[in-house]
């Protein structure tokens, strides 16, 4: 039993080393499952955006969803402010001709007024006065987020005291605040999919990157309780969390003067 949770323990700690760029989470590709949102966000984004359209990606990662678009590099923004991220956006997207900022603030984007046709934002934070101010008339914001009832459960399996980042963080607070800086709300959805691991490695490989929603983690800290996961991933074949995903698009009204 001592060599069995030895094995375990070192097996755990090199997913817990294991290197992560970008927002690329290959290493997991068979090993984990989501389940299916309602809505697509990558076909709300290609639905309103049109061949002439000025583009910015917020929190754009590595750039890789940015680029499957295909849109004009000379038409494309993106923001960024994780440090490695943002050199792997200078090395991958600034040669193409894609402009790429530094953003460490929610609100203040180094763009003037009226900058843009479209502004879309999938898991990064935002300020919504500042995404109006940004967008041109009749321009578009698509956001897509991360909920705060995110792998609640799970977060609570690993981290005994755990208490959500963003607890306000919801549907409903967001499409007030849009509200509130001048959009019109014309699709609002939120979802709470499955998210099914099929091994613990997974589970720390995981943990270790989403510090925010398993804060302190670390494979010594933990360990009993992901024994725990293992005896549940023994009997069942998997473990089960839940995300909690939102989606918001809206638009800036024509100002009447």
């Amino acid at each position: 039993m001592k060599k069995d949770q030895d094995a375990l323990h070192l097996l755990w700690q090199q997913e817990e080393q294991a290197a992560f760029q970008g927002w690329d989470f290959s290493r997991l590709s068979g090993r984990w499952q989501e389940g299916e949102l309602p809505w697509d966000y990558r076909a709300m984004v290609l639905q309103a955006l049109t061949p002439h359209a000025r583009l910015l990606d917020m929190g754009t990662g590595g750039g890789e969803f940015l680029l499957s678009l295909g849109h004009p590099p000379a038409l494309t923004c993106a923001t960024e402010g994780y440090p490695p991220n943002l050199l792997l956006c200078e090395q991958k997207l600034s040669p193409l001709g894609v402009t790429v900022k530094e953003v460490a603030e929610d609100d203040i984007l180094p763009f003037p007024d009226n900058s843009f046709d479209l502004i879309i934002n999938r898991h990064e934070s935002f300020d919504a006065a500042e995404v109006f101010r940004c967008l041109r008339q009749e321009g578009r914001f698509i956001t897509q987020q991360v909920g705060a009832r995110n792998n609640e459960s799970l977060s609570h399996r690993l981290i005994a005291d755990y208490t959500p980042a963003y607890p306000n963080h919801t549907l409903a607070h967001n499409e007030s605040m849009l509200q509130q800086a001048g959009f019109d709300i014309q699709t609002a959805q939120e979802a709470y999919p499955p998210l099914r691991f099929f091994d613990v490695g997974a589970i720390v490989y995981f943990a270790k990157i989403i510090e925010w929603e398993f804060p302190g983690f670390s494979v010594d800290k933990c360990f009993d309780r992901l024994l725990a996961l293992q005896a549940e991933m023994a009997r069942d074949g998997f473990v089960e969390s839940r995300e909690h995903r939102f989606v918001v698009v809206c638009r800036k009204p024509v100002l009447v003067r």
